[in-house]
């Protein structure tokens, strides 16, 4: 039996330059890696504070291996909720200054988990039309009318909430836009979910660790106690990016994650997580709160990337955020300026439709507290050489 669906597909994505390829790491994330044999200097993590290789970090997981094992065995509702799984869960509650936290496998996982877990088909979700995949598969799944409005069109928005006579509504966004780099206006979400009875899901996988004094995220960058919200808000965060290690939460009030452990499937119906992960998320908190520095680093990144860079053509897009897209626009240019700065021993990947809009495509460069200033100025070098030819 063949797969002539696959085929044609596989073939119209050759031609057009949308192929995508695996690339093999021979070992830790960093920002100088060793990829298919190669070694290169990467800007294409999402390791934004350089914990992935932490000492620290695997220091606690061996000792949670050697406490726990190494598999949790069993969901969390059978016998695989370890001490570490629950000590994890409160310290993410007391980080972000909600009044409770569950833990997830995925980010994935967690969208999908708790949209389908509070709506259904009487009810509507409204979304940025640049969020996450998963935030789109969520409101698909759970069967409720799905809308989405332009990007930060908050306007938009509004005219759509007014007009909805839905049992229940839900309004989703990225709280950091994982493609673009730029932010959701938080407090005026708050706002329109609070005047027309909305619950808004904040999706701050690029924030979390990153924004703020303090590390918190999205719920730590703006100037008003969002926190005093916990019945409108529902914050989700991923922790195999900033933090370092893997999995996913979901913080907000405590009857809505008692609700959830009763009735979100992705929770229920999947093995926990290893304990061990556990343990070294922990310590991953801990490094977050105590090492400003890692956050003044980015920062000054940012501003080395953006003060340096002085392109013709291709325009680095507005971002305050580790993520700096550079935009290309053609998808086989785009292509051939990531090959073209690997062969220089840089690696920055190349983004390209569907995952952005046609005519978007793009070099999305990823800033590390792992990166210096040499890392950098090695970067804008090639990166003006490039354009010039």
């Amino acid at each position: 039996m063949s797969f002539p669906h696959f085929t044609e597909d596989l073939q119209q994505r050759r031609e057009q330059g949308l192929l995508r390829h695996r690339r093999m790491l021979e070992g830790p994330q960093g920002a100088h890696v060793r990829v298919d044999g190669t070694d290169l200097l990467s800007f294409c993590s999402n390791d934004y504070l350089g914990l992935a290789n932490h000492p620290a970090l695997i220091e606690a997981a061996c000792q949670g291996a050697e406490q726990f094992g190494v598999g949790a065995g069993a969901s969390h509702l059978v016998s695989g909720h370890t001490l570490a799984h629950q000590q994890l869960e409160e310290a993410l509650a007391a980080f972000s200054g909600l009044p409770a936290a569950l833990l997830f496998s995925t980010g994935y996982m967690a969208n999908l988990g708790v949209v389908t877990a509070l709506l259904g088909r009487n009810d509507a979700i409204f979304a940025d039309k640049l969020n996450h995949a998963s935030l789109n598969d969520a409101a698909l799944l759970s069967r409720a009318s799905f809308t989405r409005y332009a990007h930060l069109d908050l306007a938009a928005l509004e005219n759509q909430l007014v007009t909805s006579r839905a049992r229940r509504k839900l309004v989703a966004s990225d709280a950091v836009f994982s493609m673009d780099g730029d932010l959701a206006p938080v407090l005026e979400l708050l706002a329109l979910c609070e005047k027309y009875n909305a619950w808004l899901l904040l999706d701050d996988a690029h924030g979390f660790g990153v924004l703020g004094k303090n590390g918190r995220g999205i719920l730590d960058h703006y100037p008003l106690p969002i926190s005093h919200f916990p019945f409108r808000l529902i914050y989700m965060a991923t922790l195999g990016k900033a933090a370092g290690v893997s999995g996913a939460f979901i913080a907000g009030a405590q009857e809505l994650i008692d609700g959830l452990v009763q009735n979100a499937r992705t929770y229920i119906y999947t093995t926990a997580t290893p304990p061990m992960l556990a343990s070294a998320l922990q310590a991953s908190l801990r490094i977050i709160s105590a090492e400003v520095w890692r956050r003044e680093r980015l920062s000054q990144l940012i501003a080395q990337l953006h003060h340096g860079l002085k392109l013709q053509r291709w325009q680095l897009m507005p971002s305050e955020t580790p993520i700096q897209p550079l935009l290309i626009g053609s998808s086989k240019e785009a292509a051939a300026v990531s090959q073209a700065l690997q062969q220089k021993g840089i690696l920055v990947p190349a983004i390209r439709p569907p995952t952005v809009p046609q005519g978007t495509a793009r070099l999305r460069i990823s800033l590390s507290a792992a990166h210096c200033r040499e890392d950098v100025e090695q970067l804008l070098d090639a990166l003006h050489q490039l354009e010039r030819q």
